[in-house]
């Protein structure tokens, strides 16, 4: 049976956010605090990030100005312009990073492409994310491509509407238990879980129960064995 797969892009197809993880760790070393522990950091900046996403979205743009607002926060010197211009270039230094896509994601797709109608669907700065696609490769694959601000609930029957979907017959995968996993589950869509080692932590929560309607798979290559 033909099906719509909606695919998940960042640390789905390709790394992402060890590239974030990495420009924290530089965060940290640069901050240097005198009795906050790195761990402790993180929190005020998921704290930030939380907040802030919900007004100006995700990207590594976005990223650099939460960074900077967390070092005006934290910093236990005088903030000083070039202080500001060295924190901002961990994050900036992001949209310089290659674009690794993941083991057995290419020839997997190739094969669902055959078989199903693909939808990329990500969120992020419209431009950074048409970037990634365009460096990946991995364009070609997918029937439609959709950016959005945020991957909620409504955005899945939007998209869903749009491109005229059977519900009982799409499937959403990603590694985002939030984003890709249970919003799609609240729409009314299925869903396939394929977790990743470094997913950013405001996109980990409890995967909603959903039986039949939930598949988790270890790795983006046992797709072909399900579709």
């Amino acid at each position: 049976m033909r099906r719509h797969l909606i695919i998940d892009a960042d640390d789905t197809l390709w790394e992402n956010n060890i590239y974030f993880e990495r420009a924290f760790d530089e965060f940290v070393d640069f901050l240097g605090h005198s009795s906050l522990s790195p761990p402790e950091v993180r929190a005020v900046l998921d704290e930030i990030e939380e907040t802030n996403s919900k007004i100006h979205g995700y990207g590594t743009l976005n990223f650099a100005r939460n960074l900077r607002e967390c070092y005006h926060h934290l910093a236990e010197r005088a903030v000083s312009e070039e202080d500001l211009k060295i924190v901002l270039g961990f994050a900036e230094r992001i949209l310089q990073c290659p674009i690794e896509v993941i083991a057995g994601v290419p020839e997997t797709l190739e094969y669902l492409s055959l078989r199903h109608e693909l939808t990329l669907f990500t969120k992020g700065h419209p431009e950074e994310q048409k970037l990634k696609v365009e460096r990946s490769g991995l364009g070609a694959f997918f029937h439609h491509t959709a950016i959005v601000k945020e991957k909620d609930p409504s955005a899945y029957r939007k998209l869903v509407e749009e491109r005229s979907m059977d519900p009982k017959h799409t499937w959403m995968i990603g590694n985002s238990p939030k984003s890709d996993v249970n919003a799609a589950l609240d729409a009314g869509l299925n869903a396939v879980f394929v977790p990743h080692a470094h997913t950013w932590i405001l996109e980990k929560q409890e995967i909603r129960p959903a039986s039949e309607r939930l598949l988790v798979l270890e790795s983006f290559a046992e797709l072909k064995n399900h579709f």
